[in-house]
């Protein structure tokens, strides 16, 4: 059934129990609906969905938009400037229109942490919209604040917010993690070992146990990614832990909120298509599954729309907001995910604890839980306290660790037979890397030969010049001497032609006399 059926038959006044579970319907809208956006930030408070800033047509919004989830309409939310925290820039707006930002809830008020706005700045900017009385302004931060981007992730732990990467001004790609104190305000770099996410934007960030931060996804200038990567915040170390499940696509520009153990992933794309299916990572058992999945165009296959974690009538709903697939969006979806069960935790190992450790540590683990006391309950009143494990509870964790070491083991196998496939592909590697070499150096032999054969070309064609200009002024000087015979022998016809005159005059006059007398 699609989204728009199902829309359709929706009961307003009872929608809640009539949804099914894991399963997006459209909402109706009673009134106005909002300028379709993505790139926005959403929180959801006190049933009510809040929508700030955002893109539409290239251009950067600084509206705040609220959507009822009980009366299904929209409002504007006016704001007022504080004077006392607010810069002024001698701008009419008092939220700065923004894009790629990050909006948490703290107290009464929103948190606007980060974005890229036309506003310059070169440091992090923190806003503040206060839900009672709407006043905006700048929270004064201090310490290392880091430098301005947009497109990161921004998570809450505690008082603390974590960023994680993201693109700054000159489009610089980012993978640094801050600290943001809200009690002080004040900023920290968090210097990390082992090897971090590669540089993205636009990526995903959650929280697990208060411990792990999870990093899903994003992308480069020319690059998608589909990995995760963890940050134990206790050993702070990055690491990358296998999962296994469902085949997950590279993507970035898509939205997550994790609700207990699970970390819902919805839409995002690769600039070519949007991911139609919605996510669902187990962070406990990190196993990845399909909950669900829409069509191609649909508004939940876009890139650059929100989804917040909504509290209505006591339970738990996504709620989907914009996006961007070919067009823009300004739909409200709702699914009632489905109650998961409790779990054993899994633990996120770091590099220096690898695969290799997996076993002897379970093993440890069994030898352990099997020496454990099991001290007798002195009446049942005693029942219930949860300061002390039943004797079968702890054989329950017993058989589950040492599932988890035949897992291991199994792990650990793989993993040795993939060293040894590639070690062979290394071996096959350096015999190739070998010929090639002698290869390189034959024809680099060669190219000296022909270079010392090239030379002596060269040489033959500089002397082969230098007679043809010889040879030049030799063919000017025969022209000249042919020239002067040309002369001499014109020369010596006319003087013989004036001789012959000559002789026939004489011979004349000699005959002429002896005619006369």
């Amino acid at each position: 059934m699609g989204t728009e059926e199902i829309k359709n038959a929706l009961d307003i006044s009872n929608w809640q129990s009539e949804l099914a579970y894991d399963r997006w319907i459209a909402l109706p809208v009673f009134g106005l609906r909002p300028p379709a956006r993505y790139k926005h930030a959403a929180a959801a408070v006190d049933e009510k969905l809040y929508i700030v800033g955002g893109i539409r047509n290239g251009r950067y919004l600084s509206d705040v938009q609220v959507f009822d989830l009980k009366s299904f309409s929209w409002s504007n939310l006016n704001l007022k400037p504080n004077a006392d925290k607010f810069k002024d820039t001698g701008s009419l707006e008092i939220l700065p229109a923004t894009s790629s930002h990050i909006v948490i809830k703290w107290g009464n008020k929103l948190l606007i942490i980060g974005g890229h706005s036309k506003k310059v700045s070169d440091e992090m900017t923190v806003l503040f919209i206060d839900l009672e009385t709407h006043l905006c302004g700048v929270m004064e931060t201090s310490g290392k604040v880091p430098v301005a981007r947009g497109g990161h992730s921004a998570t809450l732990i505690g008082s603390r917010v974590i960023v994680f990467g993201g693109e700054d001004r000159s489009r610089r790609l980012l993978n640094d993690a801050h600290v943001l104190d809200l009690e002080t305000m004040t900023w920290s770099l968090v210097e990390a070992m082992q090897t971090p996410p590669a540089p993205r934007f636009d990526h995903t960030a959650a929280v697990h146990a208060d411990r792990y931060l999870l990093i899903f996804g994003g992308c480069s200038h020319s690059i998608f990614f589909n990995d995760l990567h963890v940050l134990d915040l206790q050993t702070m170390e990055w690491s990358q832990p296998q999962f296994q499940g469902d085949l997950v696509t590279a993507r970035a520009g898509h939205s997550g909120i994790s609700i207990d153990e699970n970390w819902y992933i919805v839409g995002g794309g690769d600039n070519k298509s949007g991911c139609p299916e919605t996510l669902v990572l187990n962070m406990s058992k990190l196993v990845w599954s399909v909950l669900t999945s829409v069509k191609q165009r649909d508004p939940l296959a876009s890139e650059g729309l929100s989804v917040c974690s909504a509290l209505i009538d006591g339970e738990k709903f996504l709620v989907a907001f914009g996006g961007y697939n070919g067009k823009y969006s300004n739909e409200v979806f709702v699914m009632k995910p489905k109650p998961s069960g409790s779990s054993l935790p899994k633990i996120f190992q770091s590099p220096a604890a690898a695969a290799a450790a997996a076993s002897v540590t379970a093993a440890y683990a069994i030898t352990k839980a099997e020496n454990f006391y099991f001290p007798k309950a002195e009446d049942s009143s005693s029942k219930g306290t949860g300061n002390i494990l039943s004797e079968q509870g702890v054989r329950n964790d017993i058989e589950a660790i040492r599932e988890e070491k035949k897992v291991s083991e199994l792990s650990l196998a793989e993993v040795r037979a993939e060293n040894t496939r590639i070690r062979g592909q290394i071996d096959e590697k350096n015999g190739t890397h070998s010929e090639l070499s002698k290869e390189l150096l034959s024809v680099q032999g060669q190219l000296v030969a022909e270079r010392s054969r090239c030379f002596k070309l060269e040489a033959q064609i500089t002397e082969l010049q230098k007679m043809l200009e010889s040879m030049q002024s030799i063919e000017n000087d025969v022209q000249a001497l042919r020239r002067q015979k040309s002369d001499f022998e014109r020369d010596v016809e006319v003087d013989s032609a004036v001789q012959r005159q000559g002789s026939g005059g004489v011979w004349r006059w000699i005959a002429g006399g002896t005619g006369n007398a």
